[in-house]
């Protein structure tokens, strides 16, 4: 499909274009026959990674300035309708997120023309360019992706999950209290072998002649499922550490309240047993040594379980990571081994709500006599609901990709939301990012309580200054939020009609 964009609307489009450099999540390419299969990589990578905007018909920044930079898909129109052709044939499968929209501008020698963007969400698939590779996107560029990177990436997003991989574990060390429980609730009995029922089950696979356990039993019903599956390189525990103060401290002497505790054991258990723990300490608060005065903790039990949750059932058990949750003065943390799986990112988390990457796990935890666990994907809308209802921020959610870790940091902050938050958390997901200026517009302060409240929203996580900015330019934007020509794309198009 194209949309044309109404001038005002593709002015102020336009004039954000040309003062973004290419990233990870824009791409620009002048229109030529050439121009075709270079596109179809680009989308490619961008559904690979995390999606991004690509604009045909401008010139590269480094070979052009401003507007000598619009040279129109006038140049070669036939490139742009063979291009839409491809995009529906060529990909395996199929990529059902692209959008095109046509902006009209003057062109560089001041002739009317057009510029088309071409706009692709991050898929919650792995996708290929028939004969072409399976492409991702660096800072400014495409690079295709080997076997071993396309089968971690299907990993990654949920289209594989390590809970179907049969294990060689003894079907006697299932044979537990957390079996008969689930066993009575389903009218199961001992007639046949414990290895059939659970094959029944899907948590059973054939291995040559016999049945084999699948990774999801073992954590479903072992007693010690991290010991079992450590030759596996699985760990499914859940460290909780309470420190004192407001970070972890980087001296020798950790700033722990007590020593760290270790839970364990089959996922239903191991879900209660965390809960219980972490309300207990919730309950107790924590005194402030600056002052000795005691502040209780003020999250909503529903929220702190849901947080819980959903980290033991989405959490990649293909890693060697134990769930960490740290107490502090002022938050909680919740830290999940795995990056959002599918297309969720932290800015659409709390509309998409959460994506089974262990559907065989969500599956079956529902079915014990009380369920952790109803499944219907009501949890993480639930959390934000909660939170505001409590006078809370809304629940931060980060993804961490280092080279060591990857993880899903939930973070409560136990402070109360000013009314003005509101205000500028709606402004800069319209808008991009916000000037010490605008907010001391929006919220009617001086300049001195702009700044206060800036820096303590970024020392909060909750805004990040943006880079290669002098303090006079200074400007603060949501940490890993969609890009504001995204954004503004997606705004532009919901107001338009399709050609």
């Amino acid at each position: 499909m194209m949309i044309d964009l109404a001038p005002a609307q593709a002015g102020l489009l336009l004039t954000r274009l040309m003062l973004s450099p290419e990233s990870r999540a824009f791409d620009v390419k002048r229109v030529s026959g050439k121009m075709v299969q270079k596109a179809l990589e680009t989308i490619c990578a961008f559904a690979n990674t995390d999606g991004g905007m690509l604009a045909l018909g401008v010139e590269d920044p480094a070979k052009a300035k401003g507007a000598q930079r619009l040279y129109g898909v006038q140049e070669n129109p036939e490139a742009v309708d063979e291009l839409q052709r491809k995009v529906r044939t060529q990909f395996n499968p199929p990529i059902d997120s692209i959008r095109f929209l046509r902006l009209a501008c003057a062109l560089r020698d001041g002739s009317a023309g057009h510029v088309v963007l071409v706009q692709v969400n991050k898929s919650d698939k792995v996708h290929s360019i028939v004969d072409d590779g399976t492409w991702t996107r660096l800072d400014a560029s495409n690079r295709p992706m080997s076997a071993a990177e396309i089968t971690d990436l299907a990993y990654r997003r949920g289209v594989k999950s390590a809970e179907t991989e049969p294990v060689p574990v003894d079907w006697a060390l299932l044979d537990t209290p957390a079996w008969a429980e689930f066993a009575a609730a389903r009218g199961f009995g001992r007639a046949r072998p414990l290895s059939e029922q659970m094959a029944q089950l899907g948590l059973a696979e054939r291995v040559g002649a016999d049945w084999q356990p699948r990774r999801a039993a073992v954590l479903l019903f072992a007693e010690e499922p991290g010991g079992l599956l450590a030759a596996q390189g699985t760990r499914a525990e859940v460290r909780l550490m309470i420190y004192k103060g407001k970070a972890v401290a980087s001296s020798a002497q950790p700033n722990m309240r007590k020593p760290p505790q270790t839970l364990r054991g089959p996922l239903i258990r191991l879900i209660d047993d965390t809960v219980r723990a972490v309300l207990n300490e919730l309950a107790e608060g924590v005194e402030l040594a600056s002052s000795g005065f005691k502040a209780q903790h003020r999250y909503p039990a529903r929220v702190v379980k849901e947080a819980i949750v959903n980290a033991v059932i989405h959490r990649d058990y293909r890693l060697n990571r134990d769930i960490l949750i740290r107490i502090f003065d002022d938050r909680l943390e919740v830290d999940s081994p795995g990056v959002f799986p599918g297309n969720i990112t932290s800015a659409t988390v709390e509309k998409a709500g959460s994506k089974a990457r262990n559907p065989l796990i969500a599956k079956t935890l529902r079915d014990f006599p009380q369920p952790p666990n109803f499944d219907l994907n009501e949890g993480v809308p639930m959390m934000f609901a909660e939170m505001v209802q409590a006078q809370l921020y809304p629940p931060q959610y980060q993804q961490v990709v280092q080279a060591t870790s990857e993880s899903v940091i939930v973070t409560l902050l136990n402070e109360e939301r000013p009314p003005v938050w509101t205000q500028v958390s709606d402004w800069i997901d319209r808008n991009g990012p916000i000037s010490n200026g605008q907010l001391r517009q929006i919220a009617e302060v001086d300049i001195t309580e702009a700044s206060r409240m800036l820096k303590a929203w970024v020392s909060q996580g909750l805004l990040a200054a943006l880079p290669d900015r002098g303090r006079r330019n200074a400007a603060y934007g949501k940490p890993d939020a969609d890009v504001p020509v995204a954004s503004l794309f997606a705004e532009a198009a919901a107001n338009n009609v399709e050609i």
